[in-house]
């Protein structure tokens, strides 16, 4: 499966929508191989968290985010499903699940309700290895600074707004992953 050919149904590759998404998969892509070169006793499927990682973030062409080139309708909260339902289309369900479980740490069913979130009433949450280990290494990265890798503290930061448990999450990774 090639993800550039994926990504080049759905956008125009001279797009700055396109760029963007493609530098900041990137760098999330290698930052989430070099997270698993480091982990030989887990039993990671690293082509597909390569895959998957230029993937995840395949839906935002559907949001309204002129800051990184989309010019769509849906809220930004939602380009996660809207990936998601795209690649159950093209036919890569293992896939959808990263698109539709990276955004922030998680989000639990109750926080759909409790936020009235414009999601369906389930829980998005990242269960695989891989699937924690793309959405931990999309914390690192936004697409509006390519290429610049966030330090945990201001992750960190970003993240209380969405309370404690998305921390601790995160910090949980970081043990996990990083060993600190």
């Amino acid at each position: 499966m090639n993800p550039i050919a994926i990504i080049q149904k759905y956008y125009n590759p001279d797009s700055e929508a396109y760029k963007i998404l493609v530098n900041h998969s990137r760098s999330v892509a290698d930052k989430a191989l070099q997270i698993a070169e480091m982990h030989p006793e887990m039993p990671l499927d690293k082509p597909f968290i390569e895959e998957a990682a230029m993937l995840h973030d395949v839906g935002v062409f559907y949001c309204d985010a002129p800051e990184i080139g989309c010019f769509g309708t849906e809220p930004y909260i939602r380009h996660g499903f809207l990936g998601a339902e795209l690649m159950r289309k093209e036919g890569f369900p293992r896939h959808a699940l990263v698109c539709e479980r990276h955004t922030g740490t998680g989000i639990y069913r109750e926080d759909v309700e409790a936020r009235h979130l414009p999601l369906p009433d389930w829980d998005f949450f990242p269960v695989t290895l891989e699937e924690q280990i793309i959405c931990f290494a999309d914390k690192f990265f936004s697409k509006t600074k390519l290429g610049k890798e966030k330090e945990i503290s201001k992750i960190q930061a970003s993240l209380r707004k969405y309370g404690e448990d998305s921390v601790l999450r995160f910090n949980n990774w970081c043990k996990l992953f990083l060993r600190q």
